[in-house]
């Protein structure tokens, strides 16, 4: 007969603390998921401070929240401090109780949380190295601690996390301080955007449920569908109740790089740009968790980069969602997936129409564009256009001898078009390939002939000059095209 026993399975404390240090996070996402566990409990104010240039460099994260008694910190200490099937309040972000732990694991070997309730202050240390010497579970809890900078500042309440021994974030100027503190300082500035992000939604509005600070400096939000720009085109919200809660989805069409400024524009495009910037951005509990992308419901074209959906869902819907221990990614519900694949179709053509309206002005009657766009056996084509009052008004002047050579070296220009290079270009970022910029008294002489041409065909002066600036290179010289046409007036 056999019998079933069991046997210990502990995890060995010192291999398994080192794998959680390995769980994919970045600066900013760590931080991020250490502000989580500050939103839910209850901080309205954050800051995070760094000492960058010392021997012994820190980051610090510290709130005016609840804080926590001894029992409390040390729980909050432990790995798996929650289950992730339990059900949560709506304002908790966290899921696993393993973001404080695995987060700051991932940028330092010494974690310390310091917290003050009810007028008493604790204090407990994950030392990495430590357990590596003893292979134990054992934090380093200390009653009253010592005043540190990082906890100048903390209230009645509150709690400050503070990370030591940054070995992740100084692996290249480990000896060298001045180095070493310009790339933590670099690290920081990357993640600001990353937070600013994050966590608009909490910092939006006239009295904000978040105020978050970086050294002293308070960070304005960010918000990714510019929803308060007059140029924005919103979408109605949708909703989908579903059996572990409701889907909310509304759609945005940001605006044109015209219509803002291009501090505005690079912002919203964020550093990979605007190809990259498209698509959803889900929501957890109004927390950012997946910035951009289409999750494989389309291609990020430039055509499309316009569109951005907001996807709002529950912490009820975490398993259906599989977020996971970083916050920072998801796979999407069958049954959502496919409402959103008709939302995109539908979200992807308005923001083609945004840019294909330039397009089509190409090709309006009132226009004289000096180039012409057509499409011809399925490509879209563009040629100097021939008819162009500049181009047809010089080719008349020419002797007849000179005329067909003159046409020759026009095909010749619109055949030589460096498309690859366009293409490439385009794709680095629509909005900086621009025209030649052109001062008027360098083109004086052809818009002159080309004012002439337009006349002679009994146009009205007013008329010649709404043909003329409609199109480039003439949109930014209205008023020298007008004295133009007035000095003709005088002259006759």
């Amino acid at each position: 007969m056999n019998f079933i026993t069991t046997a210990d399975a502990t995890p060995h404390a010192a291999s398994l603390i080192e794998g959680m240090r390995d769980f994919g996070y970045t600066l900013e996402t760590a931080m991020a998921d250490v502000i989580d566990n500050s939103i839910t409990a209850g901080a309205s104010t954050i800051h995070i401070l760094a000492d960058t240039i010392s021997e012994n460099p820190w980051i610090a994260i510290r709130d005016d929240g609840f804080g926590m008694q001894k029992d409390e910190l040390i729980e909050a200490m432990r790995p798996g401090t929650h289950n992730p099937l339990a059900e949560r309040e709506t304002h908790d972000l966290g899921r696993f109780g393993l973001g404080l732990k695995s987060a700051s694991f991932s940028q330092c070997r010494m974690l310390t949380v310091i917290s003050r309730k009810d007028g008493r202050m604790n204090s407990a240390t994950w030392d990495l190295d430590e357990v590596s010497k003893t292979n134990r579970w054992e934090v380093l809890v200390e009653e009253e601690p010592a005043l540190q900078p990082a906890t100048e500042g903390l209230g009645d309440h509150g709690t400050v996390v503070i990370w030591r021994k940054l070995d992740r974030l100084s692996t290249n100027y480990r000896d060298d301080s001045v180095k070493r503190a310009a790339e933590i300082n670099a690290a920081l500035s990357g993640a600001e955007h990353h937070l600013r992000l994050c966590f608009h939604r909490y910092m939006e509005g006239a009295r904000p449920q978040l105020r978050l600070f970086l050294n002293g400096r308070r960070l304005n939000p960010l918000d990714p569908f510019a929803s308060r720009h007059m140029a924005t085109q919103i979408g109605e919200e949708e909703r989908l109740p579903l059996t572990n809660g409701e889907v909310v989805t509304q759609s945005f069409t940001i605006p044109h790089h015209g219509r803002v400024t291009k501090a505005e524009w690079e912002e919203l495009g964020g550093p990979e740009g605007h190809l990259r910037a498209q698509g959803f951005y889900v929501y957890r509990e109004r927390r950012l968790i997946i910035a951009g992308g289409w999750l494989g419901l389309a291609r990020a074209t430039e055509l499309t980069k316009l569109s951005r959906v907001r996807v709002d869902i529950p912490n009820t819907m975490d398993a259906d969602w599989k977020i996971d221990v970083r916050k920072a990614s998801a796979q999407m519900p069958p049954v959502v997936r496919e409402r959103l694949r008709r939302i995109v179709e539908r979200m992807q053509g308005t923001s083609k129409r945004t840019y294909q309206r330039r397009g089509r002005k190409l090709t309006d009657e009132a226009n004289l564009p000096l180039w012409s766009r057509f499409q011809r056996d399925g490509a879209i084509v563009y040629r100097p256009n021939a008819d162009h009052p500049a181009i047809s008004g010089f080719l008349q002047s020419l002797p007849e001898e000179f005329r067909n050579g003159f046409r020759t070296c026009v095909k010749l220009l619109g055949a030589g078009l460096p498309m690859p290079a366009l293409h490439a270009d385009m794709l680095g970022g629509a909005e900086k390939v621009q025209a030649e910029r052109t001062e008027f008294e360098e083109i004086a002489e052809s818009v002159d002939q080309a004012v002439g041409t337009l006349l002679s065909t009994g146009m009205s002066e007013n008329d010649v000059l709404q043909v003329l600036c409609s199109t480039e290179p003439l949109t930014h010289h209205r008023e020298s095209v007008r004295a133009l046409i007035a000095g003709r007036e005088v002259n006759r």
